[in-house]
């Protein structure tokens, strides 16, 4: 029986993903959010059209993805505002998890004495993740990023392959 591979380079070339995540790590969140093109660009309903064939919807998502990828980081962020807000046990769990290290944290390594129990800095960490573990995972944190990859993919993706590029860059391809 022979084994099958799947040339993933072969799929994600066509895409051109190789360095288009390079810039997210040198920039910081004031100066990412600084470019956001206004609601009425982005929302451009004439503007909107189904591409001809799978070349020009490629050309589409390369233009829109680096022209509007300040808007879609904050459709990003929405949708994960979104996620935590409709599972509000990862909410919980998340803000049980911070507070309880930053808690843990303002010790500064002194143990913690309640009336006549005394607790070290290790068994706080030990009892925070012996309670966060098994509710993290009852709160079902693959599921909703699982639902929050694909809510992004289709949403982003989507609005980049049908929102026609704008004439400007058509007239400045043909010149080059």
């Amino acid at each position: 029986m022979s084994r099958f591979s799947i040339p993933i380079d072969a799929l994600t070339s066509r895409v051109n993903l190789s360095g288009r995540f390079d810039g997210l790590r040198n920039t910081s969140i004031s100066s990412r959010f600084a470019n956001l093109r206004p609601i009425s660009e982005f929302l451009d309903v004439k503007r909107i059209s189904k591409p001809a064939n799978f070349s020009e919807a490629q050309s589409r998502v390369n233009y829109n993805l680096g022209y509007f990828s300040s808007n879609y980081a904050a459709v990003f962020a929405m949708l994960s505002v979104y996620s935590l807000l409709t599972n509000l046990l990862l909410l919980f769990v998340i803000v049980f998890i911070v507070g309880g290290m930053f808690g843990i944290g303002k010790l500064e390594g002194n143990d913690l004495q309640l009336g006549s129990v005394r607790a070290s800095t290790s068994q706080l960490y030990t009892g925070l993740f012996v309670i966060a573990i098994p509710l993290g995972l009852w709160a079902s944190p693959f599921t909703t990023v699982l639902w929050l990859i694909g809510a992004s993919g289709v949403t982003i993706l989507g609005h980049a392959a049908f929102l026609d590029k704008p004439i400007e860059s058509a007239f400045s391809e043909e010149a080059v």
